[in-house]
């Protein structure tokens, strides 16, 4: 058996390991990390181009099944694979964590409306933990931002007062509370990723009364089908011996 596994995510190295050597499984990382935590197996590094070169990637090395480990907020390759499986008949999964409590958070559904909360509410010092794509909207505002991303971002997307912290995860509540007091943070913008790894800054900001402004996930396709735990997806897998 081989299985086609979209990963990036623990959840997709933890599946990676559970499933080998018992089912061949090639990895896809995307290559937008440098330096990546790679699973055991197979692995290739870089983008299909779409769901035609999706298409020709699965006709050259057929698969039983693919799994979808990536992201949730990988909304576009999770699109994609779900196109090409339903048009090829095969069969599909997505693996994705679930999804952190919003009690009183600031739910918005994109860069654009976090950064409009962010005016609204004139929160002043802002920790910002969204990534790097979504640093654009917040460029014009008025606010002081710390700014954690694993690369550095392009200079012409950054605030005007700013402090960019180059990290990787996984974090801890001891450190995301000291980051959180030295900086004097009053909102803190994340999306709704989900998981334990960065967990701890929602804790902390809790604890210490800091707003926070999430994100909300993007909607799964429709017809697809999802589980919330690594077990999940290897039950799913052996099923479709």
């Amino acid at each position: 058996m081989r299985i086609l596994l979209l990963g990036g995510t623990a959840e997709g190295r933890a599946l990676a390991a559970q499933l080998h050597p018992d089912v061949e499984v090639i990895s896809s990382l995307a290559g937008r990390v440098p330096d990546p935590a790679l699973p055991v197996g197979a692995v290739r590094i870089g983008g299909f181009g779409g769901p035609q070169g999706l298409r020709r990637w699965l006709a050259e090395h057929p698969v039983d099944g693919v799994v979808d480990a990536t992201h949730p907020f990988a909304a576009k390759m999770t699109a994609t694979a779900a196109q090409v499986c339903a048009d090829t008949g095969v069969a599909h999964l997505v693996l994705q964590r679930p999804a952190w409590p919003t009690d009183g958070a600031i739910v918005v559904r994109s860069d654009t409306e976090a950064a409009a909360a962010v005016a609204q509410h004139g929160f002043s010092r802002v920790f910002l933990t969204s990534g790097r794509s979504s640093l654009a909207a917040f460029t014009a505002l008025d606010a002081w931002f710390l700014i954690r991303v694993v690369t550095p971002p392009s200079r012409d997307l950054l605030p005007q007062r700013h402090r960019v912290l180059l990290s990787r995860g996984p974090y801890d509540y001891d450190g995301e509370r000291n980051l959180l007091v030295e900086h004097d943070i009053d909102a803190l913008v994340t999306k709704n990723s989900g998981g334990a790894m960065t967990r701890p800054k929602l804790d902390a900001a809790a604890d210490l009364g800091v707003a926070v402004v999430m994100m909300d996930r993007p909607t799964l396709p429709p017809g697809v089908v999802a589980v919330p735990t690594v077990a999940d997806a290897v039950d799913w897998v052996r099923s479709l011996r």
